[in-house]
């Protein structure tokens, strides 16, 4: 074991050069407080950047391929307008002439499998992410992913400078960016992991999951908004934030307490109430609990998937990353192609919903078909709707101290929800709105619930023994599996949707009922310590033997 005066010397060469000049500044130590708000502050922004990035192709993808052939005219449940050449002449002029190779008759499944690519490579890239960052700097090894995924996604938008039409180029350039994006959320989790002990982590991480949210709305505004100036500059200018962003975390981001030499008895005596809680659920707090310098070894893959209830909330989020990414990359896509029919008074509504009860008959329904730029803003209430999920989420998991009855919740009334959207969000702009806020909400809830507090959990079960080099490997597993089915969705949905978007909305409505189905032994597990706990004579013991998993 390292010295005293050997720990220090080390402590102050790992501080990053950012905290070191604040502290120069300052004339003392940041104290455990200041370093909790720069982790958060820090991580926050680092993966709002990440997802900017991320949504960018799905703003794009109606400018690349404006003119599918009928992509989503198709509806069992109200009536195609658009069929004159005039009408169709008119579309063209709103959403342009496109991008070779997009713009062909295969260009929703060329843009879907750049999708698959992305989100196929992301996903195993993941797994190999968390394993690295368990045994590595994780402020270095997020530095280099962001640098990365700044460069690719410039180099994306570089092709339409430099006039590249070639498919294979884009594809290559997906996948790679996938890959240096999938060292964002392991490393991102298990800082701020690192930091928090399970104290209102459920909220704390609900409030800071928003950045995936405010990142989705961030890259759909820049994105849209750019798009009048060339399709190129909504990769590039996306890109040079997170490499921005990148260099930023190098300078200022804290990894653990123990690297900046930060004092955790602040954090303990705040925690005191809530010893007796403590104790009961098992977990060594903070994260990182021990005040010695002895070396910690990793956990490894397998003896990951081992812990109690990581493979359940791994394949629950696999259906709930599919539904969700099938929004963040389809939405502006679905919005801008099939159109929103507006209404102007009470009387043309009720005329419309007795044409839709006539499915048989062929009329011309008043509507409008949206720009890309005006859906893609307009999809950002999706993730409006996210970002409250994830936060009541998250609260909701802390009162009731029941992570899996809550996200379990959250998927089954997601489906209702999704079918709303589908039967009336094209009665009228408002009806759409309110209906996409709803769908964000009980969507991306149990979505940000489980990438976030239930992963550090897991993290950190008893059953690790306080070790925590496990937080990184158990976030990529969960998050890794989920970024499979976030895969599969947007590529099905290339495909489903040439025929039908009533289809593609089915399908995620199993989805949401298979996530929810697979937390069901958690969920009975749940409730039955919940009732034991109301019973006085059991109370003590089934406050011992309540699983772990109850996070």
């Amino acid at each position: 074991m390292a010295s005293p005066s050997e720990l220090a010397t080390e402590r102050s060469h790992s501080k990053p050069l950012g905290i070191r000049f604040w502290e120069y500044i300052k004339r003392e130590k940041l104290s455990y407080k200041t370093h909790q708000a720069v982790v958060l502050i820090v991580t926050f922004f680092a993966y709002t950047t990440y997802h900017a990035t991320r949504k960018t192709t799905s703003i794009v993808k109606s400018a690349l391929d404006p003119q599918s052939s009928a992509v989503g005219f198709k509806f069992p449940w109200r009536i195609t307008y658009l069929s004159s050449p005039a009408e169709t002449q008119r579309r063209s002029w709103v959403l342009g002439d496109g991008w070779a190779p997009f713009n062909g008759s295969d260009g929703t499944a060329l843009l879907g499998q750049l999708d698959v690519a992305f989100l196929a490579v992301y996903a195993i890239g993941m797994y190999f992410s968390g394993h690295l960052g368990d045994r590595m700097n994780l402020r270095i090894f997020l530095t280099v992913g962001m640098i990365g995924t700044g460069l690719l996604t410039s180099l994306f938008g570089v092709g339409y400078w430099a006039n590249i039409h070639i498919f294979y180029y884009f594809l290559i350039v997906q996948m790679i960016a996938g890959l240096f994006q999938s060292s964002g959320w392991p490393s991102v989790v298990a800082v701020v992991g690192n930091w928090f002990g399970k104290k209102k982590r459920g909220l704390i991480m609900g409030i800071w999951n928003a950045h995936t949210s405010i990142g989705n709305i961030t890259g759909s505004l820049i994105a849209s908004t750019l798009l009048s100036y060339g399709w190129g500059w909504s990769f590039v200018v996306p890109g040079l934030l997170v490499a921005f962003m990148g260099i930023l975390v190098c300078l200022l981001l804290p990894v653990s307490p123990e690297s900046v030499g930060a004092d955790r008895q602040e954090e303990e005596d705040d925690d005191a109430v809530d010893s007796p809680k403590k104790k009961r659920e098992g977990v060594t707090e903070p994260l990182l609990g021990s005040h010695t310098e002895m070396k910690e070894n990793a956990v490894g893959f397998i003896e990951a998937w081992r812990i109690p209830g990581v493979a359940p909330f791994a394949f629950c989020l696999f259906f709930a990353k599919l539904v969700a990414y099938t929004f963040l990359y389809w939405l502006p896509y679905y919005i801008s192609h099939t159109g929103i029919l507006i209404y102007f008074n009470f009387l043309k509504l009720i005329d419309s919903l007795l044409i839709l009860f006539s499915i048989h008959k062929s009329a011309a329904i008043e509507g409008k078909y949206l720009s890309d730029e005006t859906a893609g803003n307009l999809s950002t209430f999706f993730d409006v709707g996210g970002v409250l999920g994830g936060i009541l989420a998250g609260h909701i998991s802390d009162r009731l101290d029941a992570r899996a009855i809550t996200a379990a919740t959250f998927m089954y009334c997601a489906i209702p929800a999704l079918y709303f959207y589908r039967s009336y969000g094209h009665i009228s702009l408002a009806m759409n709105i309110a209906l996409m806020f709803i769908c964000g909400m009980f969507v991306n809830g149990p979505y940000a619930l489980i990438t976030t507090a239930v992963s550090a959990d897991l993290g950190t079960h008893s059953s690790l023994n306080g070790n925590s080099k496990a937080l990184a490997t158990v976030t990529a597993i969960i998050d890794g599996t989920g970024s499979v089915g976030a895969a599969i969705g947007p590529l099905l949905t290339g495909y489903i949707s040439a025929n039908s978007w009533s289809a593609v909305f089915t399908m995620l409505m199993a989805a949401a009922l298979v996530a929810g189905l697979l937390l069901t032994r958690l969920v009975v597990a749940e409730v039955a310590a919940r009732i034991s706990e109301t019973r006085p004579q059991g109370r003590s013991q089934s406050r011992s033997q309540e699983p772990e998993l109850n996070v």
